[in-house]
């Protein structure tokens, strides 16, 4: 006799394998959508303001860019401060090139000359030639030409007869005086009384002029002559240059080139 097979009964095995696939099956769905906002949010990309492991380094994309140097300047003119930019790799500096040694500085007036070079510092005062009319470029040397019994130490100036003798500087009128070899002779101390100027062979005195008075630089103080020992016809002025002894003797002192001062440069 057949039995009636009856239908097997499921058990909790089969239940549990039902759960399960439904619970993975939620669980990925939710791991999906999780995934999807963190991309819609930013959430997978590097973030540079957020820490990072230390010794970790950022991504190329994620590094921040670097900040550009600037070098401050001072304020220009009208107050207002400025900055100046690096200059991009590989451009030309440029250069300013120091003063090449021993350039010459810019020309300026010459200083007066020292003391101690005479002839200098009388051409430095820029004497008047002492007989009117007369250039420069007339004078002949002499100082060193010789004489009876002496060196001549002084500057013959030719002239016509009756020419004005002129004062060369500002000075005081320290000696009139007639002598055999000079004739009628006039001699001027400068203002310091450290040179006297000697003026000889005048044909005759200016009117008015006496012993100690002042004299002004271009004052007419006689005229060319030929009085003591210079030839009748060869009328001119002898004139000599002397610094002073400490004394002050009017007759004393050490000569010096007339020409040299006053000659042309």
């Amino acid at each position: 006799m057949s039995r009636e097979k009856r239908p097997r009964r499921r058990g909790p095995p089969v239940l549990l394998a039902v759960l399960g696939g439904y619970a993975l099956g939620a669980a990925t769905v939710l791991l999906v959508l999780w995934v999807y906002g963190l991309q819609r949010t930013g959430g997978l990309t590097a973030d540079a303001t957020r820490p990072w492991p230390p010794g970790a380094t950022l991504p190329p994309a994620a590094r921040p860019p670097s900040p550009i140097a600037v070098s401050p300047t001072p304020p220009s003119p009208n107050g207002q401060g400025s900055t100046t930019l690096p200059p991009s790799p590989g451009a030309a500096v440029p250069r300013v090139s120091p003063p090449s040694p021993g350039a010459a500085p810019p020309s300026a007036p010459p200083p007066p000359p020292p003391p101690d070079d005479e002839i200098a510092a009388l051409r430095h005062r820029r004497l008047l030639l002492p007989v009117q009319g007369v250039r420069r470029e007339q004078l002949v040397d002499s100082f060193a030409d010789s004489r009876t019994g002496h060196l001549h130490e002084a500057l013959d100036i030719m002239a016509a007869r009756g020419t004005p003798v002129l004062a060369v500087e500002d000075g005081r009128l320290a000696k009139l005086f007639f002598s055999r070899q000079g004739g009628n002779t006039v001699y001027e101390f400068d203002p310091a009384a450290t040179y006297a100027y000697y003026y000889a062979h005048l044909d005759r005195y200016a009117d008015g002029l006496r012993e100690g008075a002042e004299l002004q630089r271009g004052q007419v103080i006689g005229y060319v002559g030929t009085t003591g020992n210079a030839p009748p016809n060869a009328p001119h002025l002898h004139f000599a240059i002397f610094r002073l002894n400490a004394d002050k003797h009017w007759w004393e002192g050490t000569a010096l080139d007339p020409f040299l001062v006053l000659a042309p440069p």
